[in-house]
């Protein structure tokens, strides 16, 4: 697991207010051995290498399932870049809340990580708050092995970077 954060010395030892600041983590999760089974973590990648707002860390969850919990119950909100089979045409981006829509969450599939995003937060309410979490996810046209995406779905990383910055520029708790 990579991860990347940007925060200043303030943001990390909590400021000088009284609240401390609002954790968001953009993490990547999938397999990049599958081709778009990767795209999470393709994402997390190229967001690394950008300068991102205070107080916002990247990522790179891979496959790792279960381990992700400390990162998950760390976050005060969560943004997951995952590959998400919907049956639309390769490369549609899907956003969802997962507050809002527990009858797809009950459903998601999408990944073949050993655990899931969506029992990852739910477990998190058991061991703390768990964080407002949104899913951007992406139809995938191959995971067959190989660690290139496709061209459909390397098409839409732009747009898909673009989503994220406007999903972390958010307040916390004000879910569009």
């Amino acid at each position: 697991m990579t991860t990347s954060t940007q925060a200043n010395t303030s943001d990390r030892l909590g400021g000088g207010g009284d609240a401390s600041p609002k954790k968001t983590v953009v993490l990547g999760v999938g397999n990049v051995l599958l081709s778009d089974e990767g795209v999470g973590v393709h994402v997390a990648n190229k967001l690394m290498e950008m300068e991102l707002p205070s107080g916002i860390q990247v990522v790179q969850g891979g496959t790792h399932g279960f381990r992700l919990i400390d990162v998950v119950t760390g976050a005060d909100r969560l943004v997951v870049v995952d590959a998400v089979k919907r049956g639309g045409p390769p490369g549609s981006i899907y956003r969802f809340d997962i507050k809002d829509t527990p009858s797809y969450f009950d459903n998601y599939r999408g990944s073949i990580h050993q655990m899931g995003i969506p029992e990852l937060v739910r477990l998190s309410e058991f061991v703390g708050e768990a964080p407002e979490t949104t899913i951007i996810g992406v139809e995938p046209k191959s995971l067959d092995m190989g660690m290139e995406l496709s061209s459909e779905v390397e098409a839409k990383l732009p747009r898909i970077i673009e989503l994220i910055l406007e999903e972390i520029k958010r307040p916390v708790g004000n879910s569009a």
